[in-house]
């Protein structure tokens, strides 16, 4: 019987399915992929960073300038004013308005330049941790994935004897039945499920007593109402 052989070549294919997902939760590989995005957000961080501190170099760089012309500036407006005394008041105060506004920026220009070094050299402190911490990592990586290139080319060699078993197995089923159960595995895992007391074995639903009469006849393929998977019943049950 086609369903027979269905059953049988559905235990092959759950093993194989089974062990694929075991090799890819195997708990080296977690690791594996977990150090892996470490290092990767670590490289993201120090890309980061470094874009910051280059903004904080031109930033720097800016600032500096402006302080050192404003600096010039003042110097020479207290040179001119010591060698030539305004004529009237107003004209004393406005001389005095400007210089302290001077004064002001170049005490603004000094806490920012304070500021961007500060900010600097805290972004140049993390930039080593991450080295550190990466530098470490990696060599974790790299160790975890030699052993783990070995486990992986085993586990490989397991599935590909498993999918050779599959395929050799699929070779007795008819055809248009192997599509239907590849269709319904889609959405149901496994596609196909025992008979159990008069209900799927598949989600426990009991079968409309028409569905139980075709399949004890074993006249047609049958399939649950609710979940849709192939329901099978051996010959020593029917």
């Amino acid at each position: 019987m086609q369903l027979d052989v269905l059953w049988k070549y559905m235990q092959v294919d759950m093993e194989a399915d089974s062990f694929e997902t075991e090799m890819r939760q195997s708990p080296s590989r977690q690791k594996l992929l977990k150090q892996r995005d470490f290092l990767l957000e670590q490289q993201d961080n120090m890309k980061r960073i470094e874009g910051e501190v280059s903004a904080m170099t031109d930033r720097l760089d800016a600032v500096r300038d402006e302080y050192l012309r404003l600096s010039d500036l003042l110097a020479k407006d207290k040179k001119a004013l010591d060698e030539e005394t305004p004529e009237t008041k107003e004209e004393l105060e406005k001389a005095i308005e400007s210089m302290q506004r001077m004064v002001d920026n170049l005490s603004h220009y000094e806490q920012e330049l304070q500021r961007i070094k500060k900010d600097s050299d805290t972004r140049l402190r993390q930039q080593r941790e991450i080295r550190v911490q990466a530098a470490k990592t990696k060599m974790a990586y790299d160790a975890l994935k030699k052993s783990y290139d070995v486990e992986f080319k085993e586990s490989s060699r397991k599935l590909k004897d498993l999918r050779a078993r599959t395929e050799k197995e699929a070779k007795g089923v008819d055809p248009e039945l192997l599509e239907r159960y590849k269709w319904i595995k889609q959405h149901s895992t496994p596609p196909m499920a025992l008979l159990m007391e008069n209900q799927c074995g598949g989600c426990y639903m009991q079968l409309p007593s028409v569905s139980l009469k075709e399949l004890r006849a074993g006249e047609k393929v049958v399939e649950c109402e609710n979940c849709g998977r192939i329901v099978y019943v051996p010959e020593d049950m029917l």
